[in-house]
């Protein structure tokens, strides 16, 4: 996605971004990338206020447009405020938290590199098939192994942080950290046991796990992305389902 062809959208009217973000949330990837693209000037604005720091652009326009999706999923639509208003803290804090993390969890330069190709090969696959590439499809055309796609896109990928703003109004911001309901802790601190179990699974366990459970792929679809049989497939998804269990207990 280039700057320049940012430019040259039209412009939604409150309306269409409002009946567009309650599709998206319910699942409509369509209303969702038309979103994105939409907004593309409004990331590049953004993006401008943290040039001259050591970074690509476009690696910071990438991270921006992260940070609109989350506000795209995040929109509540009972607000009285334009979604430009919610979204341009969310993607300041999602560049934020980039340039923070990236000075203190260090990610090799071969995997930076590797994450960069990715990304590049994703965008021009998606424009030659009309939608969103699948991992399988992105590894064959660079060559390599649907693992390596989804380690380092997850290598590169921003953690979250409590203290991030997800509404501010009236320089009254709330942040994710006042979101996490009482009720809800116990909930929020076993996923995060949960991530740290799957952390610790080789890495090929952790593509089934990320395919069949994230990706909603089949056990015969992950088989052939891995080029071994389903019935191993099975017997592989068993074992880490056991794994697992054992490590949260």
């Amino acid at each position: 996605m280039e700057q320049g062809t940012a430019r040259e959208l039209p412009k939604l009217t409150d309306e269409r971004v409002r009946a567009l973000i309650a599709d998206s949330q319910a699942g409509e990837t369509l209303a969702r990338d038309e979103l994105v693209i939409a907004n593309q000037r409004l990331v590049w604005a953004v993006v401008q206020r943290f040039l001259g720091r050591g970074y690509e652009p476009d690696d910071l326009f990438q991270i921006g447009c992260i940070g609109l999706m989350k506000a795209i999923d995040k929109f509540d639509l009972s607000y009285d405020v334009k979604f430009s208003t919610y979204a341009v803290p969310m993607i300041i804090g999602e560049i934020q938290r980039f340039l923070r993390d990236d000075n203190t969890v260090k990610v090799s330069r071969s995997v930076k590199e590797m994450a960069r190709h990715i990304r590049h090969t994703r965008d021009r696959l998606a424009k030659e098939l009309g939608r969103q590439p699948q991992i399988n499809e992105v590894a064959e055309a660079l060559g390599i192994d649907p693992a390596e796609v989804v380690l380092a896109q997850e290598a590169m990928r921003v953690p979250a942080s409590i203290h991030e703003t997800v509404f501010e109004n009236d320089g009254d911001p709330i942040y994710l950290m006042d979101q996490i309901a009482d009720a809800e802790q116990d909930k929020w601190f076993d996923k995060l046991a949960l991530h740290d179990a799957l952390s610790r699974l080789p890495e090929r366990e952790r593509l089934i796990v990320y395919m069949r459970f994230f990706k909603d792929k089949t056990q015969s679809e992950v088989a052939d992305m891995l080029h071994i049989s389903q019935v191993q497939v099975s017997r592989l998804e068993k074992r880490i389902l056991e794994t697992i269990r054992q490590s949260l207990d």
